[in-house]
């Protein structure tokens, strides 16, 4: 069968999207067949794909995100951004704003200019200091479940974030027995100035350093501000060449409220592919 999709990329982390919202491509879509989409030397190419589904409870849709490997994720923050420029445009009229299930919550997009701002699910899980070491990283470890789990390491300065081996230490992060069954994304991070990170991420189910993380940039900005105090918005570089921006109002010792994430979503391409 033609599978008709669309190429978006949020800061670099870039997918294959298709609509599904009448169920017509469920079978088709496995585990294997999504893995050989996402495959950059025989297939589209791309971190993961996301199948814009009917909504269950009430929403506008339904949110499926699914890894480079074929297996499916709660969420991906840059993914929701590509998903609600996604989904605001199909009907009749773009909407400003639009509503999606997750496996992380309900959640929702608004469109401000070029940018897609996402309203988060509320952290939890958090672990600060946690006891687990890396082999050659003598840096503290922090814990976050930002829709999906997140390990946050802040390096000494951006020069040693920029000689950082990525895939090296993120792979023995995100397969650490203290965050078995489920493994663990790897974010790397250096303060460049008050409010303003670098970072670095290497994805669970991808298995490879990407461009960009939404959840780990969301991560990566609350912890930092549990450990330094640093106010909303902080803003953060990614390796795709984008800044994007993190808000949050704390409530209690330890937790969030009214998170987002505000960055770009871009279309690439559409086009069909035999599957």
């Amino acid at each position: 069968m033609l599978l008709h999709f669309f190429k978006m990329n949020g800061s670099g982390n870039d997918f294959i999207v298709v609509d599904n919202r009448d169920r017509s491509l469920s079978a088709a879509l496995d585990a294997d067949t999504i893995a050989a989409l996402c495959d950059r030397h025989r297939g589209i190419g791309a971190d993961g794909l996301l199948a814009v589904e009917a909504a269950r409870k009430g929403a506008d849709f339904r949110f499926r995100y699914y890894n480079a490997d074929g297996g499916e994720a709660e969420m991906c923050g840059n993914g929701a951004r590509c998903f609600g420029r996604f989904t605001a445009h199909l009907g009749k009229q773009p909407r400003q704003r639009v509503t999606f299930e997750t496996m992380a919550g309900t959640l929702a997009a608004e469109m401000i200019d070029d940018n897609v701002r996402i309203a988060m699910s509320e952290p939890k899980d958090l672990k600060l200091n946690t006891a687990a070491r890396a082999p050659g990283l003598e840096v503290p470890l922090h814990f976050l479940n930002t829709g999906v789990p997140h390990v946050v390491a802040f390096l000494a300065s951006p020069e040693v974030l920029d000689d950082f081996d990525v895939f090296t230490h993120g792979g023995a992060i995100r397969n650490h027995e203290a965050f078995a069954p489920a493994g663990t994304n790897a974010n790397f991070a250096a303060v460049l100035a008050p409010g303003h990170l670098a970072i670095r991420t290497f994805e669970r189910g991808v298995e490879d350093e990407t461009l960009a993380c939404g959840t780990g940039m969301v991560a990566a900005a609350l912890v930092h501000h549990l450990l330094t105090g640093t106010p909303s918005p902080i803003q953060v570089d990614v390796e795709g060449g984008d800044t994007l921006a993190i808000g949050f109002e704390k409530c209690g010792e330890q937790a969030f409220k009214n998170v987002t994430l505000t960055g770009p979503a871009d279309f690439v391409f559409e086009g069909e592919i035999d599957i």
